[in-house]
């Protein structure tokens, strides 16, 4: 059976996967990929829970260390990316529109950019150290699925305003209806899966979906590429922190 083009896309831009497109992607495909993007993160869930399993007998601070490792190896950074660029420009910003979209597009990173990759990434690690120690693995499906879902949360509902970026395909081409839909879905297929636990990382999604994309639309009217990265993230950090702080 043939793997849907969308689909591809959706692998080859989210992940490192060798994925290589039979040729350059219409438009609508592109946006259509968008509606793939929670299933991506599944997958990277399931690559963490399968190497989770495999380091069972491993000290629970060395799993967490390498599994924070091989989750970022998986995704290139370009989310941590996004997130330090978003950061850099709205300290420097200085609440002006412009001047924060400028300095979002300086490819440097200041201290303030380290000081936040640096914190999150603490917080990721400590959480996965104290949800390991648990056997809450369950946490290692939920925080990658539901921050892939937040981006395409993010593009159904909030204008794209950098002309000719990144995503501007992705907004302008997305199946609404089917959007929807798939936002749904991936809600339910968590509660079933995930009960209680899955219902805390939904609302904690939501409620950090809300306050990121409030703030993005007070400074900038909309999103960029970098503030989607940003907001992933900050989706997966706040979950898996969340359900750390659950147990």
């Amino acid at each position: 059976m043939k793997t849907p083009l969308p689909l591809l896309i959706a692998l080859q831009f989210l992940t490192n996967l060798p994925i290589r497109l039979p040729g350059m992607p219409a438009p609508e495909e592109q946006g259509r990929s968008l509606l793939w993007y929670p299933l991506v993160g599944l997958v990277l869930g399931l690559v963490l829970v399968c190497g989770n399993w495999l380091l069972e007998s491993s000290p629970n601070l060395l799993v967490a260390a390498l599994l924070l490792t091989l989750w970022i190896g998986m995704t290139g950074a370009l989310h941590l990316d996004g997130l330090a660029d978003t950061a850099d420009a709205w300290l420097g910003g200085f609440g002006d529109r412009e001047r924060t979209l400028t300095i979002m597009k300086d490819p440097r990173s200041g201290p303030i950019a380290v000081v936040v990759l640096v914190l999150l990434l603490l917080l990721k690690f400590a959480a996965l150290w104290v949800l390991l120690g648990a056997d809450s693995g369950l946490a290692l499906l939920l925080a990658p699925l539901l921050g892939r879902a937040a981006l395409l949360a993010l593009f159904l509902n909030t204008p794209y305003v950098r002309p000719g970026g990144l995503g501007q395909a992705l907004a302008e081409h997305l199946p609404r209806d089917a959007g929807q839909k798939v936002l749904l879905a991936t809600a339910l297929g968590i509660l079933l899966l995930a009960g209680w636990s899955g219902l805390l990382a939904v609302l904690i999604a939501a409620a950090v979906f809300y306050l990121v994309r409030r703030s993005l639309m007070n400074r900038l009217g909309g999103t960029t590429g970098d503030t989607a990265g940003a907001l992933l993230e900050l989706v997966e950090c706040a979950v898996l922190v969340g359900l750390a702080l659950n147990i």
